[in-house]
C-alpha cells in the first residue's frame, strides 16, 4: 500500500514537472516570436538619377556660413560648415560600413560644425546625422559634442527598439545619463531630410526632438516638445520653420527650391543668456561659398588652398 502510494506521488511530481517545462518552453517561444518582430518600416523612396549623379559621384558637398550666433545674451561672429556625403552605415553597430555588404542601410550624412568665441575663450560644437537615402524612417544616429574652456559634453542617440540616448557632461543636474525615449520627430534629421526629399517635410501640430545643440546649450532636458512645423514656398527658395511654444524658440531653414536643394541661410531665435532678463536674439548663418570635394583626401598643406575658397582662412 505504501509503494503504491509512494508511486503515486511520484508520478504526480513527474506530470507536475513535464507541464512546467511544456509551459516554459510555450513562453520562451513566445518570448523569441516577440523578439524577432521587426519595426515595420514604409517603402523605400525611389532615388532619381539627379540624386545618383549628385550625391554618389564620390565626393561630399561642403558649405561654408558667416555666423552670427547668440550666447549669454550677445551676438558672436563665427563661422559655420555643413558637410553632407552619402556612405554605407552598418545597422546593427550604426557606424560606417568598412565594406560593401546587402544589409548595410545607404545613408546621407551630416557633419555640421561651429565655430565662436565668447570673450576670451572659443566654443567648437559638431552634430553628426546619419539619415537613410530611402526617407523611411528616423536617422539611425545622431550625435552632438561641444568644447569650451569650462569642459566638453556630448550626447548620442542611437535609433533601435526605441530611441536610446547617452548623455556625458561636465554640469552637476545633466553629468552621465543613459534613457530611452519613444520615437518621435528628430529636429537634426529634418536638416538631411530637406537635401533627399523636401515635398515630404512634416507640417501641422506635431512632437519634436529639439536638436541637441539647442539641448545642451540651454540645458534643457532632452525629450519632444510641441511644435508647429510649417513651409513657405518662393520662386527660387522655400523656408521651412519650427516654432517651439513651449521653448519659446523657433528655427527657419531657407533652401533652394530645385534640386539638390542647398541650404543657403537659417535663423534661430530663442532667449539667450539666464535668468529673468535674459534676451532673445537671433542667430543667423548665411552662405559664403559651397564646393564639392573628396575632402578626406586633401589633408596637405598645399591642400589648405580649398580654405581660402570656402572662406575659411581666418577662422577664428
Amino acid at each position: 500500500m505504501k509503494k503504491s502510494i509512494l508511486l503515486f506521488v511520484l508520478l504526480g511530481v513527474l506530470v507536475f514537472i513535464a507541464c512546467s517545462n511544456i509551459k516554459a518552453d510555450e513562453a520562451n517561444k513566445a518570448s523569441t516570436t516577440k523578439e524577432v518582430i521587426k519595426e515595420k518600416i514604409p517603402p523605400a523612396k525611389t532615388l532619381s538619377e539627379d540624386f545618383k549623379k549628385y550625391w554618389y559621384a564620390g565626393e561630399a558637398e561642403i558649405s561654408s556660413y558667416q555666423l552670427e550666433q547668440a550666447r549669454y545674451g550677445e551676438i558672436r561672429k563665427g563661422t559655420a560648415v555643413l558637410i553632407y556625403v552619402t556612405e554605407d552605415f552598418l545597422p546593427k553597430k550604426q557606424v560606417k560600413a568598412d565594406r560593401q555588404n546587402t544589409s548595410n542601410i545607404p545613408v546621407l550624412k551630416l557633419n555640421a560644425t561651429k565655430k565662436f568665441n565668447t570673450g576670451i575663450y572659443p566654443y567648437s560644437v559638431m552634430q553628426s546625422i546619419f539619415y537613410p537615402v530611402a526617407d523611411n524612417r528616423h536617422a539611425i544616429k545622431v550625435s552632438n559634442s561641444m568644447q569650451e574652456w569650462c569642459g566638453h559634453v556630448y550626447a548620442q542617440l542611437n535609433n533601435r527598439k526605441q530611441f536610446e540616448i547617452t548623455s556625458h557632461s561636465y554640469f552637476e543636474n545633466e553629468a552621465d545619463q543613459d534613457f530611452k525615449l519613444d520615437k518621435a520627430i528628430l529636429e537634426n534629421e529634418l536638416w538631411t531630410k530637406i537635401r533627399i526629399n523636401p515635398d515630404a517635410l512634416p507640417q501641422g501640430d506635431l512632437q519634436i526632438i529639439p536638436s541637441f545643440e539647442y539641448s545642451r546649450l540651454r540645458h534643457k532636458e532632452i525629450k519632444a516638445y510641441s511644435a508647429k512645423a510649417s513651409i513657405q514656398k518662393g520662386t527660387t527658395t522655400n523656408t521651412y520653420t519650427v516654432e517651439y511654444p513651449e521653448l519659446d524658440r523657433s528655427i527657419s531653414i531657407t533652401f533652394n527650391a530645385s534640386f539638390p536643394y542647398e541650404i543657403e541661410h537659417w535663423t534661430e531665435t530663442y532667449k539667450s543668456g539666464f535668468g529673468p532678463n535674459a534676451k532673445k536674439l537671433t542667430t543667423k548663418a548665411t552662405k559664403i561659398k559651397s564646393i564639392k570635394s573628396a575632402y578626406w583626401g586633401k589633408n596637405s598643406n598645399k591642400d589648405e588652398v580649398l580654405r581660402e575658397e570656402l572662406g575659411l582662412v581666418n577662422q577664428k
